[in-house]
């Protein structure tokens, strides 16, 4: 067997650990945001009292997709401009960056990735509200960090993050609920862990169908949907050896679209707010080329529409897609011989320099 051959499997084994700890998402929601109820209200406090000028986000892997989810929601509802900080800034050029008066999020699983330590610790020498959601509350990064916001995922066993990823999106969306409140997205906080409970019984079964045995997908998002994209990609390319790419709607058409074609298959992830529309339109354009297109968050007539719940304020219902779409993804490893708990040459912590 070549370096690149998935090991031989059980795949009638469904009862991964990546599956299990996808399914304790819901529960794992509804501990953190009862569990930080009282710190967000402590940031959120400190925030008002010395507002930010702009906030950077700081993390690597499915942290940084949960990032993207961050950027999003910062800058639309809340008005605050948001950029991603390279961790290599500070860890290898030695750069000391200019971040007075901002708001430094860094999002990490285990926290103990140097380079995301050394950047938070920079961040706050230089002036900034460094603010570490992470997994590990005694973790170097919650040590180097100001505020503290644990996402009280539990142990993941499985190399493929899964709960700590909903969580991070669940713990973003909460501080924006806490900084700008309304009844309207309180009440979508509230229901937030049954939303994800109804995502898990969703039956992919036509898109794991479809993806048996492609070789290149595509997965396409807009707005909050887009780090959902991306977090998509990623596990289909580390736990199913699929070479997928995310792809934000709009972006999608300037030059990438072009390789899509007769049997080229698209997953797309739509939200019903003001980018739904457009969002379609495009799916539909790749459908007319003869790409096979699946669409998750809404029905959409020529189109494989997947079963998904969403929720009454669009920027929730991303979360409940990829709880959705962990239980595909780890049906399609098993079904391509894969086995998602341990993909090839990967390991559970990354720790970049």
């Amino acid at each position: 067997m070549s370096d690149h051959e998935p090991a031989a499997i059980d795949r009638n084994r469904h009862c991964t650990h990546m599956l299990a700890e996808a399914k304790e998402s819901p529960e794992a929601v509804a501990r953190m945001l009862q569990g930080n109820a009282i710190s967000v209200r402590g940031l959120v406090d400190h925030l008002r009292h010395r507002p930010p000028r702009f906030a950077v986000t700081c993390a690597r892997g499915s942290s940084d997709h949960a990032a993207t989810f961050a950027k999003h929601i910062f800058e639309t509802r809340l008005g605050l401009m948001t950029a991603s900080a390279s961790p290599s800034i500070a860890s290898v050029y030695k750069v000391a960056p200019r971040l007075d008066e901002a708001l430094y999020l860094a999002i990490s699983q285990s926290g103990r990735s140097p380079d995301l330590i050394r950047s938070a610790a920079a961040a706050r020498r230089a002036g900034a509200t460094v603010v570490a959601m992470v997994n590990d509350e005694a973790s170097p990064l919650a040590d180097a960090a100001q505020f503290v916001l644990p996402l009280r995922a539990g142990p993941e066993s499985s190399v493929a993050a899964t709960k700590s990823y909903v969580c991070a999106l669940a713990s973003v969306l909460q501080l924006a609920g806490h900084w700008e409140p309304s009844f309207e997205f309180d009440e979508a906080l509230a229901e937030l862990p049954a939303l994800l409970q109804r995502a898990l019984q969703c039956d992919w079964s036509s898109l794991l169908d479809g993806l048996a045995s492609a070789h290149d997908l595509f997965v396409v998002g807009r707005g909050p949907g887009f780090g959902v994209a991306q977090e998509a990609a990623l596990k289909l390319k580390e736990t199913c050896g699929l070479h997928a790419e995310a792809f934000s709607a709009a972006e999608v058409r300037h030059g990438p679209m072009a390789l899509v074609n007769e049997g080229f298959p698209v997953l797309t992830f739509v939200q019903r707010d003001e980018s739904c529309e457009g969002t379609i339109a495009m799916a539909r354009e790749f459908r007319a080329r003869g790409a096979p297109v699946w669409i998750a968050g809404t029905d959409a007539h020529g189109l494989n529409s997947l079963p998904m719940p969403v929720s009454e304020h669009a920027a929730f219902t991303p979360v409940a897609q990829i709880v959705a779409f962990y239980r595909m993804v780890n049906d399609l490893a098993l079904r391509r011989g894969f086995d998602p708990d341990s993909p090839p040459h990967l390991r559970k912590v990354t720790e970049t320099t």
